[in-house]
């Protein structure tokens, strides 16, 4: 399939998109033995494309995991306390990943493991400012608490964009709401509930960006769709343009 220059040589770790079109404009980068020019498209699989004169490499092959991380497990790969890692529930998918991003020992819900290192740094760059949905069972006085949450708020000095905060139901002494939010910040959400007279009693996060927790259950891993991972994809192209 046809793919512009610059995404190819970007998938293939050779350079950036950025540095991409620098190349191209320099003439280090050939297709079928011809100089390339800025915005051609190739196919990787079918054209011979040279970087000085070397010959492409070939993307390798990749894992993109959704996990369901239950509460009790740490976001690490070990843990010299002993404690139980999201490590030891992907044990069986066959490759070396880690965590994009952090959920708190007492969090659950959507936590993404890959082991590609250009897709981790995309998505855990500042300005991506991916969207990040939670569901959040607080007990406190909501009606005051909820317009807090939506701002404007800071955490250590630094304030935060406004997050959008739903109310979703009640569930016996609880209030349970949706909350999203842009940044990653440290117990972001737990630290905007504090601020706003709320105690969560429970916190899952449910959506990154367009990728979905959806039915997965609590413990169970599966492999990201090629859909989903094309969105992930999308929401940090701006770093590589």
């Amino acid at each position: 399939m046809e793919e512009r220059l610059q995404k190819i040589l970007s998938a293939s770790g050779v350079v950036s998109r950025r540095g991409a079109e620098a190349y191209i404009q320099a003439g280090r980068v050939t297709v079928n033995g011809r100089k390339a020019q800025l915005g051609e498209k190739a196919d990787p699989e079918r054209d011979d494309i040279r970087v000085d004169g070397r010959p492409l490499r070939a993307p390798e092959e990749r894992t993109y995991l959704m996990l369901y991380k239950p509460r009790g497990f740490v976001t690490t790969l070990s843990d010299e306390k002993g404690r139980r890692t999201v490590a030891d529930l992907v044990k069986g998918c066959g490759a070396r990943v880690w965590p994009v991003g952090r959920l708190d020992l007492d969090s659950e819900g959507l936590l993404l493991l890959t082991d590609d290192g250009a897709l981790t740094h995309q998505l855990l760059h500042p300005s991506h400012e991916v969207e990040k949905e939670y569901h959040v069972w607080v007990t406190g006085d909501v009606e005051r608490g909820i317009p807090v949450l939506r701002g404007p708020l800071e955490l250590d000095g630094v304030p935060l964009h406004p997050a959008q905060v739903r109310f979703l139901r009640r569930e016996k002494e609880e209030s349970v709401l949706s909350v999203t939010i842009h940044e990653g910040r440290n117990r972001q959400v737990r630290r905007m509930c504090a601020l706003a007279g709320l105690e969560v009693r429970r916190l899952c996060r449910v959506r990154e960006g367009e990728v979905l927790l959806g039915d997965l259950l609590p413990g169970r891993w599966r492999k990201l769709t090629p859909g989903e991972l094309d969105a992930l994809r999308r929401g940090g192209a701006d770093l590589q343009e």
